[in-house]
């Protein structure tokens, strides 16, 4: 959705890398902004992001506008299914459905052979991978690892909205995650446990909003009270206020615990 940081040029170069004719859409989607985000504060500037891409290797950016997309009489919407009920579904109404509306509007236009997407985004990257399984869509799914600052904050758009004492603490919700990771290497199995570990370090780093604080297995994303082999640990997190502005950050790590 532009906006391009070090996460989106990864993934640029990946796609370069494997030696295919990159194809980078830029198009900030209104459909997955519910009623009060950040739709309209979300940046825009298509010659910095275009710069970028082609630093990184793309071969040319399809940047349509909403009309182009939207037209009058759109009505048609994809439902992602009970992948969106989980995590941030609750949280955004209606954005998933935003997501594979455009994945899918995106993929028809541009026909590619690969999409290359980041691991920060699990629940989307979930929802794409059945959304090509679903609909068989002749599209190659690849999940590139997230990329991270130089304190652990996940790299992202909306990095750039933090106050300096908003960005100081971002960082915590990555430090969440290491504690629960770390705890399960260590032999942690309840996930009531985890959360309470995982949610005092985000207490702790100032005041913030927990959207949600999650043990939830890989593949359903639901919930699970013990942890009996492969997790994904995962949060999110509103820094901000109303009348300052509200940034969201998530964030997610996949932990394997040796089990025996």
């Amino acid at each position: 959705m532009g906006g391009l940081h070090a996460g989106h040029s990864a993934l640029i170069r990946r796609a370069r890398d494997a030696g295919n004719f990159v194809v980078v859409s830029v198009f900030v989607n209104p459909t997955q902004f519910g009623p009060g985000e950040d739709y309209l504060r979300y940046p825009r500037d298509l010659a910095a992001d275009a710069e970028c891409a082609r630093r990184d290797g793309c071969d040319l950016i399809f940047a349509p506008s909403v009309a182009e997309m939207y037209p009058p009489g759109d009505y048609v919407r994809v439902e992602p299914g009970p992948l969106a009920d989980r995590l941030c579904g609750p949280f955004r109404p209606g954005h998933f459905a935003g997501v594979c509306t455009i994945v899918g509007k995106l993929f028809n236009i541009v026909r590619p052979d690969a999409a290359y997407f980041g691991a920060k985004d699990y629940q989307q990257a979930e929802i794409v991978r059945a959304l090509i399984a679903d609909l068989n869509i002749p599209i190659r799914l690849v999940i590139c690892p997230t990329v991270r600052e130089h304190d652990g904050l996940a790299c992202s758009t909306r990095n750039a909205g933090l106050s300096p004492a908003q960005r100081r603490q971002a960082p915590a919700l990555f430090a969440a995650l290491c504690v629960g990771r770390d705890l399960i290497l260590s032999g942690e199995r309840s996930a009531g446990r985890l959360v309470a570990a995982m949610r005092r370090v985000i207490d702790d780093a100032g005041p913030c909003r927990i959207d949600y604080m999650a043990v939830a297995d890989p593949e359903t994303l639901t919930d699970v009270a013990v942890v009996s082999g492969p997790v994904l640990l995962a949060a999110a997190i509103r820094l901000g206020s109303p009348e300052s502005g509200v940034t969201r950050l998530i964030d997610s790590l996949l932990v394997d615990p040796p089990l025996g």
